[in-house]
């Protein structure tokens, strides 16, 4: 996940650093170059956030199943005891 957000917020913010040298009238080798460093500290942003983004799910996911295997397992124990046991 991290190289995904990286990869949208990376060339998102020199897309825009750039367009808004174009509007501005900024010269093109210094708007190039802010770009460029937005770039690299967006994508290395993007990067951070999505790495943490992809733990925190991915420890959601793991804390919800390991509660659902206790209750099934409970369930299954409260079955087992409940049940007659049959006569051969």
């Amino acid at each position: 996940m991290g190289r995904s957000y990286a990869g949208i917020l990376g060339p998102l913010a020199f897309a825009l650093i750039t367009a808004r040298g174009a509007i501005g009238g900024w010269a093109l080798e210094p708007t190039l170059m802010s770009a460029s460093a937005a770039l690299f500290v967006f994508a290395a942003i993007g990067y951070v956030a999505g790495q943490v983004a992809e733990y925190l799910v991915s420890q959601s996911v793991r804390t919800q199943f390991q509660a659902a295997m206790v209750a099934w397992e409970a369930k299954q124990q409260e079955q087992s005891r409940t049940q007659p046991k049959s006569v051969s």
